[in-house]
């Protein structure tokens, strides 16, 4: 057909003939040069569009091919019409109307819009007979985009990733809003722009999509206006739901999970750190490994070797499963050499104190603060990653030695744990635990609970451990005071080095008691005070 044509009047006539003939609809997709890439037959009520991966949307406003198909009563363009306008991005959705005869009667319209401050997603065009259609097509389709490119409301020179998250759960609804927060957290961690957030309560989970088909297709076209590049579900997803929600949506579709394995992936430096993150994004994915039938086999000659032989998918399994095993051994490797580290560390008679913690709780900043060290320090989840340790220096001339771990955080990855328990072996050998809590986080009692979970199921609840409320400056300091009382707490600011007093005075009694009872340990000044070395 002519590219400026939405269609010829003999090929409107033939498919509304056809139509009435097979009492269904009949459907066509043409691309931009005029040329029919599709044809669909239908039932009486409505025809369903295929897959169109030759059009693929990408980066672009609308997909390239445009929808025209027959309504056996003349009736209007459906909801499933508009629907799919929006979801596919097609230029144009049309219905020619049957009549009686076999002719076609009116011609009804629709094509989307740009970005508006009414939210609106389509325009419906009224109905005019089918003869009288004068629409110069390609021209209008230009204009379109030209109009849709200027309506942009994004910084077109910020290539971060656009992402919508997504929560679906059975939880109570506290508990599904904190999860959610958190995991905005975890996306400005990882450096994503997060446009929106949807929550769903329903009482059945889909086990295809995780949640409802209708609200799913309402999730993309929001994601499309958008312009998203990226949807975030909180929950975990399955292989299957992966795999259907990216044929769907033709966007990038991550789990909560593997937004920590990317954000451990940036943050990793150390040789240790960088082997453990890549074994558990390798098990993660193995599983997820999906393949196409036998369109990627190879085929083998000879005895045993007849038909399809080792497919792609096989192939790319076994490279995982080899890689998984090359990094396990040399994650043994590196254990024995901290095994021999920490071996000379408890021989040479120095304490060790390993400060725990909920992610973001400030565990670097009171590491630098207490040894006057430069560990990278930043206002994001799991800003570091690597153990560092540091010497602490007392007065009297004692020493002792202070490790700062990876932080914890509620549904940590199964494989993280396992993954990361090379790293987590050095609070087994340390002499006393700091638990540092963000205080001025209004779930942080919820977070002190993660993190003495976690310390349960890593064998280490029966540590000596001393409680200590970071933060205090952002808090009331009568409720401050209360709440460091109720828990048997100690207040500190770790951007203070004024308040960290009366913690080193309590690990010194803890570490070594007093020599003389009633001793007072004294200010941080600069001769006295701890510092590295």
């Amino acid at each position: 057909m002519p590219p400026s044509r939405i269609i010829t009047p003999e090929l409107g006539r033939y498919l509304t003939e056809l139509s009435r003939e097979l009492r269904r609809q009949i459907g066509v997709i043409v691309n931009r040069k005029g040329a029919i890439v599709a044809v669909i037959v239908g039932d009486e009520k409505e025809i369903v569009i295929p897959l169109l991966p030759d059009y693929p949307i990408g980066r672009r406003h609308l997909r390239g091919v445009r929808c025209v198909h027959t309504h056996l009563k003349n009736e209007p363009l459906s909801q499933d019409d508009l629907t799919d306008l929006a979801l596919l991005r097609l230029d144009i959705m049309a219905a020619i109307g049957v009549t009686a005869e076999g002719l076609p009667a009116d011609i009804h319209t629709a094509h989307l819009l740009p970005y508006n401050p009414e939210g609106r997603t389509y325009e419906i065009a009224p109905p005019i007979p089918f003869h009288g259609l004068d629409l110069e097509l390609s021209a209008f389709l230009s204009s379109l985009e030209k109009e849709m490119g200027r309506a942009v409301i994004r910084d077109v020179s910020d290539n971060r990733e656009r992402a919508i998250l997504v929560s679906v759960s059975s939880r109570s609804r506290e508990e599904q809003m904190e999860s959610l927060e958190e995991l905005k957290e975890l996306a400005r961690s990882s450096n994503v722009v997060v446009l929106s957030a949807v929550c769903q309560r329903p009482v059945k989970i889909n086990p295809k999509y995780l949640m409802g088909t209708g609200k799913i297709k309402e999730l993309i076209i929001s994601a499309l206006q958008k312009e998203a590049t990226l949807i975030i579900f909180d929950q975990e997803l399955t292989p299957t739901q992966i795999r259907e929600l990216g044929n769907i949506t033709e966007l990038k579709v991550i789990d909560r999970t593997q937004l920590i394995l990317d954000i451990f992936a940036r943050r990793a430096h150390s040789r240790d750190g960088k082997v453990q993150v890549e074994l558990a994004q390798l098990k993660y994915r193995l599983p997820k490994l999906t393949g196409k039938g036998t369109l990627l086999s190879r085929l083998m000659g000879g005895i045993g070797g007849r038909g399809p032989g080792e497919t792609k998918l096989e192939v790319d399994r076994r490279k995982v499963q080899d890689r998984i095993s090359h990094l396990e051994k040399e994650l043994q490797s590196l254990s024995r050499g901290r095994y021999e580290r920490r071996r000379r560390r408890a021989s040479s008679g120095v304490p060790i104190i390993s400060i725990v913690g909920y992610t973001n709780a400030g565990k670097s900043t009171l590491l630098n603060a207490l040894t006057k060290s430069e560990t990278l320090v930043e206002d994001k989840l799991f800003a570091t990653l690597d153990t560092a340790t540091r010497r602490l220096r007392f007065p009297r001339e004692r020493d002792a030695l202070i490790t700062d771990t990876v932080g914890f955080i509620r549904d940590l990855p199964e494989e993280l744990i396992k993954a990361f328990k090379a790293t987590l072996e050095e609070m087994e050998d340390a002499d006393m635990l700091i638990h540092l809590v963000d205080i001025s986080n209004a779930l942080f009692e919820d977070r002190m609970a993660a993190v003495e979970k976690l310390l349960d199921e890593l064998g280490l609840s029966d540590k000596r451990r001393i409680l200590v409320f970071n933060k205090c400056d952002l808090v009331d300091p009568a409720i401050a005071k209360n709440l460091a009382r109720r828990f048997k707490g100690i207040l500190i600011s770790a951007i203070d080095r004024s308040t960290l007093t009366e913690l080193l005075g309590t690990l010194e009694k803890s570490l070594w008691g007093r020599e003389k009872e009633g001793e007072s340990f004294g200010g941080l000044d600069q001769e006295s005070s701890p510092g590295l070395s």
